[in-house]
């Protein structure tokens, strides 16, 4: 089979390697149908991932179709239509008991194992451990290209952003950064009600995007940020910040507009230290919160893709076959220049949206 294949910072291959096939009785095989790429891709290839060594497969998220089943697999079969999401999961360790599968101890400690630990999902065919508790059944009135973006990027900006910020009706909401992640907090805090959902990015496009996924308004950044957005929330400050980038101004920016009683969601991956003004925060009762995606609502989140709910294709901006996978890196990783949310590759013949 073909795979895209890690070979040191700033080198990979779409190349032959061996087909992937069952190793242990809880694992199935599956067909990929769709994939997607993650900016945690891109901090691959940018080699800020050790544990990611020579010869991974990368990629965490696929839709596709089971091939091959091991013995002890009880809840697929051959021929269903899956999700395979980011994390994967035992189901019966202490971390995945109490609803933290992103800690999975049996499959090393840490839930993100596919294109990380193991063989991933940019590939024709992936291995995945631990199917039955780790795949989802996607219903038939869903489409490929709806869930594919339930693998990671809505779950990770409704869990870490929506839930852990704790949102409810008639607060007001700030999203500080408008990429995929920071528009799927957008796209799902209507969900728990927010009266006002404020998009800050400096693309024009993605607050362009943000204002269509949902948002009452959009902020450009600039000198005024902070104060822009306090006179839209009556001088107080925001109920929720969520930050949705991962830089040090940006973490400082969410953190400049929370009100007091207020929460900071921390949802972006940082690789720097960031100071935080601590002073300020404390007297003012802000709670902050941080952390990596469980995916524990994925069935929440089929439901509402199916009923129509979340219009989780929009996300998709680009779409691109295996063969072009190169080129979907591309665009990608210039996703400002190239108008890109997310990218949709699969095995088959695609023209371009931009």
């Amino acid at each position: 089979m073909k795979a895209l294949v890690y070979h040191g910072p700033d080198n990979k291959a779409w190349e032959d390697v061996p087909d992937a096939a069952v190793q242990e009785p809880t694992d199935v095989v599956v067909k990929v149908d769709t994939t997607t790429i993650c900016g945690t891709d891109l901090h691959i290839l940018q080699g800020d991932v050790p544990a990611v060594t020579d010869g991974r497969i990368l990629g965490h998220e696929a839709v596709g179709t089971i091939t091959e089943v091991g013995a002890a697999v009880r809840g697929f079969s051959v021929g269903d239509r899956v999700l395979v999401p980011a994390i994967t999961k035992c189901g019966r360790c202490e971390y995945c008991q109490r609803g933290m599968p992103s800690h999975c101890q049996t499959v090393g400690g840490i839930g993100w194992i596919l294109g990380h630990l193991i063989d991933g999902t940019q590939a024709e065919y992936v291995r995945v451990p631990y199917a039955d508790t780790s795949l989802y059944a996607v219903p038939e009135a869903v489409s490929d290209e709806q869930a594919i973006f339930l693998a990671d990027s809505l779950p990770t900006g409704y869990e870490v952003g929506v839930l852990a910020g704790n949102v409810r009706p008639g607060h007001t909401v700030a999203v500080v950064g408008a990429g995929a992640v920071g528009l799927s907090a957008v796209l799902t805090t209507g969900l728990w009600g927010a009266s006002k959902v404020i998009a800050i990015d400096s693309n024009k496009f993605r607050l362009e995007k943000a204002l269509e996924f949902g948002a009452t308004d959009a902020v450009e950044v600039g000198p005024g940020t902070v104060s822009d957005v306090i006179a839209l929330t009556d001088g107080l400050g925001v109920d929720v910040a969520i930050e949705a980038v991962g830089y040090p101004e940006t973490l400082l920016t969410a953190a400049s507009i929370v009100r007091p009683g207020g929460t900071l969601a921390n949802v972006g991956v940082h690789g720097t230290p960031v100071e935080i003004p601590m002073q300020d925060m404390w007297i003012s009762n802000v709670t902050m919160t941080m952390g990596l995606v469980d995916t524990v609502s994925i069935p929440t989140l089929l439901k509402m893709v199916a009923s129509g709910r979340i219009p989780s294709e929009k996300m998709g901006t680009h779409s691109f076959t295996f063969d072009q996978i190169d080129e979907a890196y591309d665009v990608f990783k210039n996703s400002a220049a190239n108008q890109a949310l997310k990218v949709v590759i699969t095995p088959g013949r695609h023209s371009n949206t931009p």
